[in-house]
C-alpha cells in the first residue's frame, strides 16, 4: 500500500513539473515577443543583436525609396521659377468716374526667353492694362500679354530679362491618385509671396460646373492648400516637375482645389519657345451645345450631347470639307465631344495642316467628313 502512494506521489509530481513547464514557456513567450519590446527594450534593457538586426531590416523595408527631405528639395529646385504678377485695370463708372483695379497672381517662367504661364483670370482675360512681374531676385518688370484662352483659362506672358530659372514641365498623363502633390503661389496677395503648401493628387478628369451648360473638364484635384494668388502658380510631382497649373478652389469646401494639366499647355508653350507665336488652328463654325439648343428650343437633335452648327463660316475648313448649317458634331477623331469647350480643348492638340475626321449627325443619318485644319486668321 505503501508502495502505491509512493508510486502515485512520484507521477503527480511529474506531471507538476510538465504543466509549471508549459505555463513558463508561454509566459516567457509573452515576456520575449509582447511586454520586453513594448516597455522594456530600448528603455529599460537594451534590444538584442538578432532584435536590432530585424528592426533595422523592418525600417529599411518601410522606409525604402521614400525621401523624407523631398518637399523642401522640390522647393530648392522649383521656387527660383516662380513669379508674382500684379495687374491694373481701369473701369469707367457712370458716378465715379474712372476707377481703379488691382490683381495679384502667380506665374512660372518656362523659357529662358522671358515666357510665362500663368491663368487667363490673372491677367483678367488679357483686359489689364498694365501688368507686372516680380522676379525671384526682387526685380520687377512690365510684362506683355501675348495670348490667353478664357475656355483653357491660360495665357502666356513675356518679359525682357536674361539669366532666368526655368521650370522643368512633367508629363501630367502619367499622374496617379495618391501621388505627392506641391503647390508655390502667392494666396491672398504678395505679403504672403511663394508661399509652399504640399498634399496628394486626389483625383483626376475632375470636371467643375461653370454654367448650366458649361463645364471645366480634365482637371487635376490635389488637397494642397490653394488660395486665389495661388491661381497661375505650379502644381509639382516629388520630381520638382510641373505637372498643373492651379487656378481655382471650391469655395463651399476645404481641400478641394483644382489645377489645369500642363499638357494642355505644353503645345502652346512650345510653339512660342520655337517660333515666338501660337498660331491656333480653327474649324470655322458658330455653335451651341446640344442640351443648351434642346432647352432653349424644345427640338430633339436625335442626339443628348455634342454641338448644333448653325453657321457653317464660307471657306472654313469644314467649309471646305461638306459640313452644312443644321450638322450636329458628335465626335472628332472617334472621340465624342460634348461641348464647346471640350471642343475648343480639343484643338488645342492639333497644328495647322494636321487631318482630322468629323463626325456629324445630319438628320438621322451619322456622316463622316475629312478635315484638314488651317490657322485662325490674324492668328486669333
Amino acid at each position: 500500500m505503501s508502495f502505491y502512494n509512493k508510486d502515485s506521489q512520484k507521477r503527480t509530481s511529474f506531471f507538476t513539473i510538465i504543466i509549471v513547464a508549459i505555463i513558463s514557456a508561454i509566459v516567457g513567450g509573452i515576456i520575449t515577443t509582447v511586454i520586453a519590446p513594448t516597455y522594456l527594450y530600448g528603455k529599460y534593457i537594451p534590444y538584442p543583436d538578432i532584435y536590432r538586426k530585424n528592426i533595422s531590416q523592418d525600417i529599411e523595408i518601410i522606409t525604402k525609396g521614400k525621401d523624407i527631405n523631398v518637399i523642401p528639395e522640390v522647393v530648392k529646385k522649383a521656387i527660383p521659377s516662380v513669379v508674382g504678377i500684379k495687374t491694373t485695370t481701369f473701369e469707367r463708372d457712370f458716378f465715379f468716374g474712372v476707377r481703379r483695379g488691382q490683381g495679384v497672381g502667380t506665374g512660372v517662367i518656362v523659357d529662358n526667353k522671358g515666357y510665362i504661364l500663368t491663368n487667363s483670370h490673372v491677367v483678367d482675360e488679357k483686359r489689364a492694362e498694365d501688368v507686372r512681374v516680380l522676379l525671384y531676385d526682387g526685380r520687377e518688370l512690365k510684362a506683355d500679354v501675348l495670348w490667353n484662352d478664357p475656355f483653357l483659362d491660360l495665357a502666356i506672358l513675356k518679359i525682357k530679362a536674361q539669366d532666368l530659372s526655368v521650370a522643368c514641365l512633367g508629363d501630367s498623363d502619367k499622374l496617379e491618385v495618391g501621388q505627392l502633390a506641391i503647390a508655390i503661389g502667392n494666396p491672398l496677395g504678395l505679403a504672403f509671396e511663394r508661399t509652399v503648401t504640399s498634399g496628394i493628387i486626389s483625383g483626376l478628369e475632375r470636371s467643375i460646373e461653370i454654367s448650366q451648360f458649361e463645364s471645366i473638364e480634365g482637371l487635376i484635384q490635389t488637397d494642397a492648400s490653394i488660395n486665389p494668388g495661388n491661381s497661375g502658380g505650379p502644381l509639382l510631382n516629388s520630381e520638382g516637375e510641373v505637372v498643373g497649373i492651379n487656378t481655382v478652389k471650391i469655395k463651399t469646401g476645404e481641400g478641394l482645389g483644382f489645377a489645369i494639366p500642363i499638357n494642355i499647355a505644353k503645345p502652346i508653350v512650345d510653339e512660342f519657345i520655337k517660333k515666338g507665336e501660337f498660331r491656333k488652328v480653327y474649324l470655322g463654325i458658330r455653335g451651341m451645345n446640344v442640351r443648351e439648343y434642346m432647352m432653349d428650343y424644345g427640338y430633339d437633335l436625335g442626339v443628348d450631347e455634342g454641338i448644333f452648327v448653325y453657321q457653317v463660316l464660307p471657306n472654313s475648313p469644314v467649309y471646305k470639307a461638306g459640313m452644312q448649317d443644321k450638322d450636329v458634331i458628335i465626335s472628332i477623331d472617334n472621340k465624342p465631344v460634348d461641348s464647346m469647350i471640350s471642343l475648343v480643348r480639343r484643338l488645342y492638340k492639333y497644328r495647322p495642316g494636321d487631318k482630322i475626321q468629323v463626325e456629324v449627325l445630319r438628320g438621322s443619318n451619322k456622316i463622316k467628313l475629312k478635315v484638314i485644319l488651317e490657322a485662325m486668321p490674324n492668328g486669333k
